[in-house]
């Protein structure tokens, strides 16, 4: 019986699209929306003239190697601790054959088709910079499977970051020689020698060092940023949006997010979401009207927000300047360098996306925290500026969204386990001759985890204040939030008694995901800190 494993969602943008045309791969960078466009949307991959080209050219200088008696890592040696070990001319051919098939050593769930897709893309940039010395038609094969839409099996555990997402990139090579397991294009699981005897698509035949430049890269945890970056790029201007809806709902102030005060204080984030909470509140009467006694100071998850989403803006950034920098590396050890020399490199290591990818955690996990704590607001009467207890109907009979929030609390508690740093650990491996990796990959595993979080907490709090805009009609909130509410309420009813609360947050989560919340709100204002290009 055939099955089929779903995919990651990612979080959609104002304008985003969900197909593209084609990607042409060079010798230089990728860009942001290049690795979204085939991970996600199917988009078509093609290799230039200027990479065959430089392919060939580094391609001729193993050729040369081939022969040669001397030692030559990845050509002539075994590898890690067996890099002293000689390999006669005769076997180097099935040195890089036995290297694949022993390294796709992977276990546990099966990987997202989106994050396999990139993997094998980024590996593909690398093998087109002419860096690596394998042949053109190692890269034009990878190409085809891409275009094939074959993404082979790979499994959750087998990387430790250093040398590279090995195990992962290993399960990827196999299915290319034509063995191991793939889905094909529909999502159908099958041999990979007849999804690609399907797609016309010949197996690879490796030869001196192709194996080892197959499976030597950064590209897994490199894959997983990228996405990541997108999608919390999208979140934190969710967030923003949010925010300022539950200053409404609490008929807060937006006064303390006026630019000039802002600018004392000069982070670019912090300036960035300070605007859109500005833009988000103008207009408001729930904020602009007194009602009673007028606050001179909120709470800080709300007065505070830009403060704490600007530094997550600001991280965002910074973690985007690793990514951009790693999309522009041509990893593989050994390199072949510009003027012909076969050296061997550290470039492998992981650490620096390792770093960026726990560091995006933790911040994750504290938008999503001080998501919650405004949540919580709205539910307690002693705080929630004259609501219902829970926004309950009839407190007592109805819970109102008491439970939601405890969806919440369990949900940034689970973030906050998930912020613990990957990358701080290492255990040696091989022989100790590789005794200190990056765990960059579980780095990547776990803000995947963090990222789906964060888009649910926002999810119930954009449907929480939202309910309690409503329950203060006629009082108006302002024409951002009317049309966010409006989105909402064309899946979801407007306050009223109890009813069945799950669907109702999967309903906001999906419109969180697919974009159609940030997209309602860019329909009335332009949001300051758009997505990656």
């Amino acid at each position: 019986m055939s099955t089929t494993v779903s995919t990651h969602r990612s979080v959609g943008t104002p304008g985003s699209v969900s197909t593209l045309g084609s990607v042409s791969i060079g010798i230089g960078a990728l860009s942001f929306a290049d690795v979204v466009g085939v991970a996600r949307h199917d988009a078509r991959v093609e290799l230039s003239e200027l990479a065959v080209n430089a392919m060939a050219e580094s391609r001729a200088v193993i050729d040369a190697l081939a022969s040669d008696t001397r030692p030559h890592y990845g050509v002539s040696t075994g590898f890690g601790a067996l890099a002293a070990k000689q390999i006669p001319v005769e076997q180097r051919a099935q040195l890089q054959r036995s290297l694949v098939r022993s390294h796709a050593a992977g276990s546990g769930p099966e990987v997202e088709r989106e994050v396999i897709r990139s993997l094998m893309l980024l590996r593909l940039s690398t093998l087109a910079t002419g860096r690596t010395g394998v042949r053109p038609v190692v890269a034009e094969t990878y190409a085809a499977a891409l275009n094939a839409g074959i993404t082979p099996v790979v499994f959750e555990y087998g990387s430790l970051g250093c040398s590279g997402d090995l195990a992962p990139l290993a399960h990827c090579a196999l299915a290319l020689l034509g063995e191991g397991d793939v889905r094909d294009a529909t999502g159908t699981r099958m041999p990979a020698a007849q999804a690609l005897a399907a797609a016309g698509i010949a197996p690879l035949e490796l030869r001196e060092k192709e194996g080892l430049a197959l499976i030597n890269g950064t590209d897994g945890m490199l894959g997983m940023l990228v996405l990541a970056l997108t999608d919390l790029q999208a979140l934190v201007t969710l967030a923003d949006i949010s925010a300022a809806m539950s200053i409404e709902g609490l008929t807060g102030t937006g006064a303390v997010f006026a630019a000039d005060l802002q600018a004392l204080r000069p982070h670019p984030g912090q300036r960035d979401s300070a605007a859109n909470m500005r833009a988000v509140l103008a207009g408001s009467d729930m904020t602009a009207t007194p009602h009673g006694f007028t606050r001179v100071q909120d709470a800080y998850s709300l007065r505070c927000a830009p403060q704490v989403h600007g530094a997550v803006r600001d991280t965002i950034d910074h973690a985007a300047t690793v990514a951009g920098r790693e999309l522009a590396s041509a990893i593989d050890n050994p390199v072949v360098t510009l003027d012909g020399r076969v050296e061997s490199n550290g470039n492998f290591h992981g650490a620096p996306v390792g770093y960026v990818l726990d560091f995006l955690a933790i911040v994750a996990a504290d938008l999503a925290s001080m998501s919650e704590r405004r949540t919580d607001r709205f539910l307690d009467p002693s705080r929630n500026h004259g609501l219902n207890a829970f926004l309950a109907d009839d407190p007592g009979v109805d819970s109102g969204h008491m439970i939601a929030q405890y969806t919440q609390a369990g949900i940034v508690s689970e973030l906050k386990r998930l912020a613990v740093p990957a990358s701080v650990d290492s255990i040696p491996s091989s022989a100790m001759q590789e005794d200190h990796v990056s765990m960059g990959w579980a780095a990547a595993r776990k803000l995947r985890k963090s990222v789906d979080g964060v888009s649910r907490v926002l999810a119930i709090e954009v449907l929480t204040s939202a309910r309690a805009m409503d329950m203060r009609a006629p009082i108006e909130p302002s024409p951002v939030s009317r049309a966010v509410v409006a989105q909402l309420r064309t899946e979801i009813e407007g306050p009223g008694t109890d009813r069945y609360l799950a669907p109702e947050i999967e309903h906001a989560h999906r419109m969180v995901v697919d974009g159609s919340l940030l997209a309602a709100a860019a329909s009335v204002v332009s949001l300051s800190g758009g997505e990656f290009v």
